[in-house]
């Protein structure tokens, strides 16, 4: 069997015969000519027939026949005369042409059928951005010494509200999908100093949003021997600067120092120009984090912008308060284009830090503070969510449009 050539690579194989196989992207049939273009992993490509082969678009085929040059092809080449066999025929036909430029189906059509509304490369390409992201992220810890581990997702007690988790029965006992893989990586940190994680959580809470989603895939890091939150900040930038740069065209530009701005500044702004008076509370609006983003973009130039010094009150209780102010936290948020894309901070580390925290529910969280009892070091991480950074790259306005399958307060097919 002679081996397949991906329909990217044609321009090289002028003049040679070549096998492709795909999809039937699409099919047009003029008074003296057919051409059917082939569609597979790498992109399309076109072939001439002088009789039209009676295929329907998306047959899976191959193509066997010389690469000829033609300047008005996709690509500049095409494949004359191939022989063709079919190797699958479809049975239906797609929600909506697969072929046009852009998608011509609204969010529910796309989600209902998204094992062939994916195959459109509009839709498509919003994946093959978060792969590239994901191994960007990869990348760049790895090269600063992280180790990549692999948590449970079936856990005993809820890393932060009880009320946001889902339960099941776990062979008689209740046990809960984690919501994140905090209390793992803060252990690991005791084995590997530096970690990171790729993988689901789980979130019960009944938000009905184009940001929310109750189960999404997060990019989790920990590192340990920090002097401070800022420490984390230093690397959670080089991470995104990778991230970006391995999205292509669409990337955002990721300046050598992403502006901060303080959380009771940020207040103080946001009560200056707006309008509005959000001193005193504990956290931001949506509408708030999109002020701060315009307002770094028209000061800073940055798409990106560091929060920091959350109230204590709003972050979790593992979070490290400011030494010189325990009001606030060493925490932060990263806001990008409008929303907040990552979470992170400095984690507490002394054993009876944790007992003096926790009070009476330290009885609850054994396991976790005994990671605490035989040292560990200053240490800190963050979690960026992959879906909702792929959309905000590729300005997708949902998120479940950036989202395999997804999970939300109605959705639990296909």
């Amino acid at each position: 069997m002679s081996t397949r050539t991906p329909v990217a690579c044609l321009r090289d194989r002028v003049g040679s015969t070549v096998t492709i196989a795909g999809w039937v992207h699409r099919r047009r049939v003029l008074k003296s000519v057919a051409f059917l273009v082939i569609r597979d992993r790498s992109g399309t490509a076109q072939a001439v027939f002088a009789e039209p082969p009676e295929v329907a678009e998306e047959t899976v085929v191959r193509l066997t026949g010389q690469v000829v040059a033609n300047p008005r092809a996709p690509q500049g080449v095409e494949l004359r005369e191939p022989a063709l066999e079919v190797l699958s025929a479809p049975e239906k036909r797609p929600p909506f042409d697969l072929y046009r430029p852009e998608v011509a189906a609204g969010l529910p059509v796309v989600l209902d059928n998204a094992a062939v509304a994916l195959r459109h490369p509009l839709l498509r390409r919003r994946f093959e951005v978060a792969a590239a992201s994901v191994a960007a992220f990869r990348r760049v810890l790895d090269g600063q010494g992280f180790t990549e581990i692999h948590t449970p997702k079936i856990v005993a007690t809820a890393t932060e509200s009880g009320a946001n988790v889902f339960q099941l029965d776990y062979f008689g006992r209740p046990a809960c999908l984690a919501q994140s893989p905090q209390f793992f990586k803060q252990a690991m940190v005791g084995v590997f100093e530096r970690v990171y994680e790729v993988g689901p959580v789980f979130r019960a809470e009944p938000h009905d949003t184009a940001r929310h989603l109750a189960q999404y895939t997060s990019l989790d890091a920990e590192l340990g021997f920090i002097a401070g939150h800022r420490d984390v900040m230093a690397v959670l930038r080089d991470v995104i600067a990778e991230m970006a740069a391995a999205a292509g065209p669409d990337a955002p530009a990721v300046p050598e120092e992403i502006p901060s701005i303080d959380f009771a500044a940020a207040q103080e702004l946001l009560a200056r120009n707006t309008g509005e008076d959000p001193r005193g509370e504990p956290d931001l609006a949506p509408a708030h984090e999109r002020r701060l983003c315009e307002w770094a973009e028209r000061e800073h130039g940055s798409e990106f912008l560091f929060v920091t010094g959350y109230p204590m009150a709003k972050r979790p209780f593992y979070t490290h308060p400011d030494p010189a102010d325990p009001v606030r936290s060493n925490s932060f948020d990263l806001l990008f284009r409008g929303l907040e894309l990552v979470t992170g901070g400095q984690r507490l580390h002394r054993h009876a830090d944790y007992l003096a925290v926790l009070g009476e529910a330290a009885a609850q969280y054994s396991d976790y503070l005994d990671v605490f009892a035989y040292g560990m070091p200053p240490h800190g991480g963050f979690a960026i969510g992959l879906e909702r950074w792929v959309a905000r790259v590729l300005g997708v306005a949902n998120v479940r449009g950036a989202t395999l399958f997804p999970r939300d307060l109605h959705r639990l097919r296909p």
